[in-house]
Formats: C-alpha cells, sequence, structure tokens
C-alpha cells in the first residue's frame, strides 16, 4: 500500500493542475526539515506506538526497554544521508525493527513469529501485520467503553499511549500522538469528554483497520481508487503498515503542503492551519469539506476523480459502484465502432445504481420506522441468520445489534446524511464480518460478498438469501431455550440477548420458514418471563412452560 508520501503526490497531481511534478516535489522538499524536527522530537512516543502495536503482548516495562534500544537504531532518521529521503530511512527503521524482534531471544511471543522471521524482509512485514489482534475487530462496533478507563490510568503520556496503541494496532499513529498530548496537556478537560473520545478513537481505529484489509484483500487499483476517494473528499485517513514513523513525518510533510496551499485546496483549512502540531493534522482531517465548485465544464478525463468532486454527498461504496459500472462500460464500448454513442448511455446507468442504493438505505430505514428499534433488531436476527447460519449465535446478535445500532443514529438524519451515514456504517460492520469469515470461514455466499467487489459488498449482503448448504444439528428444547430463575434478576439488555439468542437458534432448525412464523416467538418468550417470574416457583413454572415451544420444530 502506499505511504503517506506516495498519497501526497496524488494530491499534486490531482489539485494542483497548473503545476508540474517538478515544482510540486520541491515544494515538499522545503517543508522536510520542519517535519523532520518534529519527528526527532517525538521519536521516542512514536517508536512506543509502532513496538507496542505490534508487540502487544509485552507489558509497558518490556515496550521501553525495547523502545530505548530502538532509539539507537533510529539514527539513520535523524542523521539522513545527503541522497536519502526520510521515508526511505524510515522504512529501513521497519525492517531493522522486525529483525531486532527475530533476533532478540528474549523477546515476548518470539514462538508466535517464528515463521514470519523464517521469510523474506517484505513478505515479513506483512507476516507480522497479519499477527495483529485487533481489540475493535468483530465485536460491538457502536459499544462505548468505560469513560473513566483512560482517566485512572495513570498521568504519563507514555502509558496513555502504551495502552491506546496495543488496544488499536491499526490506529493511524499521528492520531494516537494527538490523543496523547491532549491528554498530556489537558488532561481534566479532557477527560470530561472522555466518553467522545474513547468513542472518536475506536471508530478511528475501525475505519485504519478497514482501509488495511482493503490494500491485503483486493488488488492495487482497489486501494489506490478508495485513497483516492478518500482524499477528493478530504479525508487523507490512510493505513500506513504499522509504520508508525513514516506516518508521523508523512503526515506533518502533508499538512505543512496543505497549509501552504491553501487558497488552492481548500477554504475551510484556515482555522486548523493555525494550529501547533499535532493537533493541525487532526483538525484538517475532521474538518469540513470545502465549497463544491463549478464543475459542469471538466472533462471526465479522469473519471473516478472527477465524479467524487461532482459528488460530494454520495458514500464512498456508492462512488466506487458508479465507476465500477464506468470501467465496465468503457469495456464493452470501446470495442464497438461507434463508442461515443454507446458511452452516451453512461449517465442514466449511473444515476440507476445511485438510485437504487439510495432505496436500499430508505427501505430498511422505512422498515426501521415501522417496527421499533427492537422489533427491527429481531427481524435482522431471522434474516442473517439464514443467510449466515455458521455463525453462532452470540456472534449472530453483535453483528446485527451493530447494524441496528447504525439504522438508529442515521435513519433520523435527512434524506442525503442518512444515506451516507448508512452506507458508511455498512462498510465497516461489513468489513468486520468478512475478517471473521477470513480467520474462519462461515460459507462460500458469504466469502463471495467478501472477496467479490468491494464497491458492491453491501449490495450483495443485502440479497443473499438462504445457505442452502447448511444442515442443522437436531436439538432438543432444552437446548435451544435456556430458561432459569436468574432470568427474573436481568437487566432489560440481557433479556433481549437472551431472547434473541432463541430466536437465532430456531432459525437454524428451520431456515426456509418464513419470517412471519418467528414473530410470535418474541411475544411468548417475554410474556413466559413475565408469567414465571412473578410465579410462586419460578423455576418450576420455567420447566413446565417450556414445553410450549417444541411444537416450532415439528
Amino acid at each position: 500500500m502506499k505511504t503517506v508520501r506516495s498519497i501526497s503526490l496524488l494530491i499534486f497531481f490531482s489539485y494542483i493542475k497548473c503545476q508540474t511534478l517538478q515544482r510540486s516535489l520541491l515544494d515538499a522538499a522545503m517543508h522536510q526539515t520542519n517535519s523532520q524536527n518534529y519527528l526527532e522530537k517525538n521519536l521516542r512516543a512514536v517508536t512506543n506506538i509502532m513496538v507496542a502495536q505490534f508487540l502487544q503482548k509485552l507489558t509497558y516495562e518490556e515496550v521501553q526497554i525495547t523502545v530505548q534500544e530502538l532509539l539507537d537504531l533510529a539514527e539513520k532518521c535523524k542523521n539522513l544521508k545527503s541522497h536519502e529521503l526520510p521515508s526511505e530511512s524510515c522504512h529501513q527503521l521497519m525492517a531493522t525493527f522486525l529483525q531486532h524482534i527475530c533476533n532478540n531471544e528474549r523477546m515476548a511471543d518470539k514462538r508466535v513469529f517464528s515463521d514470519c522471521c523464517n521469510i523474506n524482509k517484505t513478505a515479513r512485514h506483512k507476516c507480522f501485520l497479519l499477527h495483529k489482534k485487533d481489540d475493535a475487530g468483530y465485536s460491538e462496533i457502536f459499544q462505548i467503553s468505560n469513560p473513566e478507563q483512560i482517566c485512572e490510568m495513570g498521568k504519563e503520556s507514555q502509558v496513555y499511549i502504551y495502552e491506546t496503541s496495543r488496544k488499536h494496532p491499526f490506529l493511524y499513529g499521528p492520531t494516537i500522538l494527538t490523543m496523547s498530548v491532549c491528554y498530556e496537556t489537558a488532561v481534566q478537560s479532557c477527560c470530561h469528554e472522555e466518553n467522545k473520545t474513547i468513542k472518536y478513537v475506536r471508530e478511528i481505529s475501525l475505519r485504519h483497520h478497514h482501509l488495511y484489509e482493503i490494500g491485503i484483500r483486493f488488488n492495487h487499483k482497489v486501494a489506490t481508487a478508495v485513497e483516492l476517494v478518500l482524499l477528493t473528499k478530504k479525508l487523507p485517513k490512510i493505513c500506513c503498515e504499522g509504520n508508525a514513523v513514516v506516518c508521523v513525518l508523512g503526515r506533518s510533510q502533508l499538512m505543512n503542503y496543505i497549509c501552504s496551499k491553501q487558497a488552492i485546496l481548500s477554504s475551510k483549512f484556515t482555522p486548523c492551519c493555525e494550529l501547533p502540531e499535532p493537533f493541525r493534522g487532526e483538525c484538517i482531517v475532521n474538518s469540513e469539506n470545502d465549497n463544491k465548485p463549478d464543475l459542469s465544464s471538466l472533462p471526465h478525463r479522469r473519471f473516478l476523480y472527477e465524479y467524487s468532486r461532482r459528488h460530494p454527498e454520495l458514500a464512498l461504496p456508492v462512488i466506487l459502484r458508479v465507476d465500477t459500472v464506468y470501467q465496465n462500460l468503457l469495456g464493452k464500448c470501446c470495442k464497438l465502432e461507434n463508442p461515443l454513442e454507446c458511452c452516451s448511455h453512461g449517465e442514466g446507468m449511473f444515476q440507476r445504481v445511485v438510485r437504487e442504493s439510495h432505496e436500499r438505505v430508505k427501505n430498511q430505514c422505512d422498515l426501521r420506522k415501522k417496527l421499533g428499534d427492537s422489533n427491527f433488531h429481531d427481524r435482522l436476527i431471522v434474516l442473517y441468520t439464514k443467510k449466515a447460519p455458521q455463525l453462532s449465535a452470540q456472534e449472530l446478535i453483535v453483528l446485527t445489534k451493530n447494524m441496528a445500532a447504525a439504522a438508529t443514529k442515521c435513519c433520523p438524519l435527512n434524506q442525503e446524511h442518512q444515506f451516507v451515514c448508512m452506507e458508511d456504517s455498512a462498510k465497516l460492520i461489513l468489513g468486520a464480518l468478512c475478517r471473521r469469515h477470513e480467520a474462519e470461514p462461515i460459507n462460500a455466499a458469504v466469502g463471495h460478498c467478501c472477496d467479490d467487489s468491494y464497491a458492491f459488498r453491501k449490495p450483495c449482503f443485502d440479497d443473499l438469501q438462504v445457505d442452502g448448504t447448511y444442515i442443522s444439528s437436531p436439538l432438543s428444547c432444552d437446548q435451544v431455550i435456556n430458561l432459569k430463575e436468574d432470568l427474573c434478576k436481568a437487566q432489560e439488555e440481557e433479556l433481549q440477548t437472551e431472547k434473541q439468542k432463541l430466536l437465532s437458534n430456531l432459525v437454524k432448525q428451520k431456515l426456509y420458514a418464513a419470517e412471519m412464523q418467528f414473530q410470535p416467538i418474541t411475544v411468548d418468550f417475554a410474556h413466559l418471563v413475565e408469567t414465571c417470574c412473578q410465579a410462586e416457583k419460578s423455576e418450576t413454572c420455567f420447566q413446565e412452560e417450556v414445553s410450549l415451544f417444541p411444537c416450532l420444530f415439528s
């Protein structure tokens, strides 16, 4: 995948039409000294991030020992040779770091990395990346952690960096560095907003992990297209292959360049460019998109870039769907005698792709409004158990809980923002599902949706039907429904979980049963719990009442 330096070159090509590449490189070079100084001041913190993200099981003390050892090896990034670019030297540091792990007998998890150490340097780097375990992976994406967790962690910012890095191994290094500065300089005021801070870190970590997955799973063209659309929309949140040193250096260079070209790039960056590092970068990343320029007269020489600029209201996957249709259209039309006439039908095809994507989101939000949050979640349980019955009931509950939470968050928004929000949430949720499939295959249909087309991944999952290859193991009633007296003391969320486990297990037994056949289950469950919890002998009541359910298996 591209480093920040290569991404910055995309900006040069895309935005600065009147300048040559040589001039762009010269401008960028003028900012390297300041960027390098910034990196030198923060080298210990950045190295801390890199070590903790790769060696997640090391204790804080062990990480600090390794960091100190690596600082001596980092001289190449401080004293550059005249012909070397900073990113080249820092990439050498990454290779040296991985070799350091392989050579160090006392390094924790050495046996885990032994397979990586026995292969060449390029493959070794990818192998180490694949060993990362993301705490924010296939879990409850919209769950917010204990808001006091970080505030109780300790006063040293290096501890914050260590904890955040090891829990979020794909989180962009500059983001961690920015958060650590906030923690160090204004810990009390930051902790007043800790709930928002943890949610921000978690969601950004998921996005970075998602971008990493795209680079690994799909070809170079897909990764480049995603990066270009993100840049066009002013969201330079790229995956950086775990090299925190290159990330920090590259972002600093990129932000210096952006701030030196505000008049050309965007009118929205001025307040951000007045901030010191590292707050400038996070501010630019999260600033509003620039005002849409008049693009009606521009030719479609670079279709993806030009279409993305013309349609900032569209979500990234939708733009990629349109681009896929465009590429397929070109492949067809260029073989004909009159390609221009053939291509003239393109605009209608693009509009149909957008319209169909809108309709899918609208239908989902309309259904949620009709059913209510709880029943909507239950319906998702039924649908996705049919699509992926190999998942455990608990996995299906988490998957659909994330989908229901996305609908709760996105559907109340106005139509344009609702559309982008739902598509954006879906790509993260389905990305996590595909990582689960990669770790342990679910079924062929899920694998097809994960691997066939990144752009059409959501429509593919939407259209999945019952997995006809699944053969359920016959279960007795007491294996499917486990009702005990403890339910009488359970909180509402626990009751919902037990109800949904029952629902999912029943669907697995009757995959081809119509959805309406499962609707009474939730009502019966709630009634049963309420009745038995009011009975004198609750346990006996549960044992007797559970006999009502076996008829569903006949």
